[in-house]
Protein backbone atom coordinates (compact mmCIF):
# COMPACT_ATOMS: atom_id res chain seq x y z
CA UNK A 1 0.00 0.00 0.00
CA UNK A 2 1.41 3.35 -1.04
CA UNK A 3 -1.24 5.70 0.35
CA UNK A 4 -4.53 5.67 2.19
CA UNK A 5 -7.13 8.09 3.47
CA UNK A 6 -6.48 9.04 7.09
CA UNK A 7 -9.81 10.68 7.79
CA UNK A 8 -12.83 11.25 5.54
CA UNK A 9 -12.69 9.85 2.03
CA UNK A 10 -13.09 12.27 -0.86
CA UNK A 11 -16.76 11.37 -1.28
CA UNK A 12 -17.41 12.07 2.39
CA UNK A 13 -15.77 15.48 2.00
CA UNK A 14 -18.12 16.21 -0.93
CA UNK A 15 -21.09 15.18 1.24
CA UNK A 16 -20.04 17.35 4.19
CA UNK A 17 -19.31 20.41 2.06
CA UNK A 18 -22.64 20.01 0.26
CA UNK A 19 -24.42 19.83 3.62
CA UNK A 20 -22.61 22.98 4.80
CA UNK A 21 -23.76 24.77 1.64
CA UNK A 22 -27.36 23.54 2.02
CA UNK A 23 -27.20 21.44 -1.15
CA UNK A 24 -28.46 18.07 0.03
CA UNK A 25 -27.24 14.49 -0.19
CA UNK A 26 -25.38 12.90 -1.85
CA UNK A 27 -23.07 15.86 -2.24
CA UNK A 28 -20.91 14.65 -5.11
CA UNK A 29 -23.41 14.98 -7.97
CA UNK A 30 -24.75 18.30 -6.69
CA UNK A 31 -21.31 19.87 -6.29
CA UNK A 32 -20.24 18.52 -9.68
CA UNK A 33 -23.29 20.04 -11.39
CA UNK A 34 -22.78 23.44 -9.75
CA UNK A 35 -19.02 23.35 -10.37
CA UNK A 36 -19.67 23.30 -14.13
CA UNK A 37 -21.08 26.83 -13.78
CA UNK A 38 -18.49 28.10 -11.29
CA UNK A 39 -14.95 29.38 -11.43
CA UNK A 40 -12.50 26.81 -10.00
CA UNK A 41 -9.98 29.57 -9.28
CA UNK A 42 -12.40 31.86 -7.44
CA UNK A 43 -11.55 30.54 -3.97
CA UNK A 44 -7.91 29.79 -3.22
CA UNK A 45 -7.70 26.56 -1.24
CA UNK A 46 -4.36 24.96 -0.40
CA UNK A 47 -3.73 21.53 -1.79
CA UNK A 48 -4.11 19.05 1.08
CA UNK A 49 -0.76 17.58 2.12
CA UNK A 50 0.26 15.38 5.00
CA UNK A 51 2.60 17.02 7.50
CA UNK A 52 4.73 13.87 7.68
CA UNK A 53 5.40 13.89 3.93
CA UNK A 54 3.51 10.66 3.24
CA UNK A 55 1.30 10.23 0.20
CA UNK A 56 -1.76 9.63 2.41
CA UNK A 57 -4.88 11.70 1.81
CA UNK A 58 -6.59 13.93 4.35
CA UNK A 59 -9.51 16.20 3.58
CA UNK A 60 -10.25 17.44 7.10
CA UNK A 61 -8.17 20.60 6.63
CA UNK A 62 -9.91 21.35 3.35
CA UNK A 63 -13.32 20.95 4.98
CA UNK A 64 -12.18 23.35 7.71
CA UNK A 65 -10.99 25.81 5.04
CA UNK A 66 -14.40 25.65 3.33
CA UNK A 67 -16.16 26.25 6.66
CA UNK A 68 -13.86 29.21 7.38
CA UNK A 69 -14.49 30.65 3.90
CA UNK A 70 -18.26 30.37 4.35
CA UNK A 71 -18.08 32.02 7.79
CA UNK A 72 -15.70 34.83 6.73
CA UNK A 73 -17.55 35.70 3.53
CA UNK A 74 -21.04 35.38 5.00
CA UNK A 75 -21.97 32.96 2.23
CA UNK A 76 -25.52 31.83 2.86
CA UNK A 77 -26.48 28.17 2.38
CA UNK A 78 -28.94 27.43 -0.39
CA UNK A 79 -32.50 27.37 0.98
CA UNK A 80 -35.33 25.22 -0.32
CA UNK A 81 -35.36 25.13 -4.11
CA UNK A 82 -33.70 28.51 -4.74
CA UNK A 83 -31.10 28.84 -7.47
CA UNK A 84 -27.58 28.73 -5.98
CA UNK A 85 -25.70 32.01 -6.18
CA UNK A 86 -22.59 32.53 -8.28
CA UNK A 87 -20.59 32.48 -5.03
CA UNK A 88 -21.94 29.01 -4.17
CA UNK A 89 -21.12 27.79 -7.68
CA UNK A 90 -17.60 29.23 -7.42
CA UNK A 91 -17.11 27.57 -4.04
CA UNK A 92 -18.31 24.24 -5.47
CA UNK A 93 -15.93 24.57 -8.43
CA UNK A 94 -12.98 25.58 -6.25
CA UNK A 95 -13.58 22.77 -3.76
CA UNK A 96 -14.00 20.14 -6.49
CA UNK A 97 -10.87 21.37 -8.26
CA UNK A 98 -8.64 21.01 -5.20
CA UNK A 99 -10.01 17.53 -4.39
CA UNK A 100 -9.42 16.35 -7.96
CA UNK A 101 -5.94 17.88 -8.06
CA UNK A 102 -5.08 16.21 -4.76
CA UNK A 103 -6.30 12.77 -5.80
CA UNK A 104 -4.90 12.82 -9.32
CA UNK A 105 -1.65 14.61 -8.50
CA UNK A 106 -0.73 12.13 -5.78
CA UNK A 107 -1.81 9.18 -7.91
CA UNK A 108 0.18 10.40 -10.89
CA UNK A 109 3.29 10.99 -8.76
CA UNK A 110 3.10 7.51 -7.23
CA UNK A 111 2.35 5.84 -10.58
CA UNK A 112 5.46 7.46 -12.07
CA UNK A 113 7.60 6.52 -9.08
CA UNK A 114 6.50 2.89 -8.93
CA UNK A 115 6.10 0.48 -11.87
CA UNK A 116 2.36 1.00 -12.40
CA UNK A 117 0.83 -0.37 -15.60
CA UNK A 118 -2.82 0.57 -15.14
CA UNK A 119 -4.81 3.29 -13.40
CA UNK A 120 -8.08 2.19 -11.83
CA UNK A 121 -10.33 4.80 -10.23
CA UNK A 122 -13.06 3.37 -7.99
CA UNK A 123 -15.44 4.33 -5.21
CA UNK A 124 -18.37 6.70 -5.16
CA UNK A 125 -16.33 9.70 -6.21
CA UNK A 126 -15.21 7.79 -9.33
CA UNK A 127 -18.48 8.96 -10.88
CA UNK A 128 -17.25 12.58 -10.84
CA UNK A 129 -16.69 13.80 -14.39
CA UNK A 130 -13.87 16.20 -13.49
CA UNK A 131 -12.02 13.40 -11.68
CA UNK A 132 -12.50 11.05 -14.64
CA UNK A 133 -11.22 13.65 -17.09
CA UNK A 134 -8.17 14.49 -14.96
CA UNK A 135 -7.39 10.81 -14.31
CA UNK A 136 -7.67 9.99 -18.03
CA UNK A 137 -5.27 12.83 -18.84
CA UNK A 138 -2.83 11.64 -16.15
CA UNK A 139 -2.98 8.06 -17.45
CA UNK A 140 -2.31 9.32 -20.96
CA UNK A 141 0.73 11.29 -19.77
CA UNK A 142 1.94 8.14 -18.00
CA UNK A 143 1.30 5.94 -21.05
CA UNK A 144 -1.16 3.61 -19.36
CA UNK A 145 -4.85 2.80 -19.61
CA UNK A 146 -7.35 4.17 -17.10
CA UNK A 147 -10.43 2.25 -16.00
CA UNK A 148 -13.55 3.44 -14.19
CA UNK A 149 -16.73 1.72 -13.01
CA UNK A 150 -19.86 2.55 -14.97
CA UNK A 151 -21.76 5.43 -13.33
CA UNK A 152 -24.57 3.22 -12.07
CA UNK A 153 -22.02 1.18 -10.10
CA UNK A 154 -20.69 4.30 -8.36
CA UNK A 155 -22.44 5.34 -5.18
CA UNK A 156 -22.58 9.06 -5.96
CA UNK A 157 -25.14 8.81 -8.74
CA UNK A 158 -28.45 10.60 -8.37
CA UNK A 159 -31.35 8.24 -8.46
Amino acid sequence: MLARTRDDAAGEAFDKVAKLMGLGYPGGPIIERLAREGNPKAVKFSLPRMGDGSADFSFSGLKTAVTKHVRETGLQPVRNEEEPSAAVKDLAASFQSVVVRSLVGTTERLAAEYPAKTLIVAGGVACNGALREAARAAAERLGMPAYFPTPHLSTDTLR
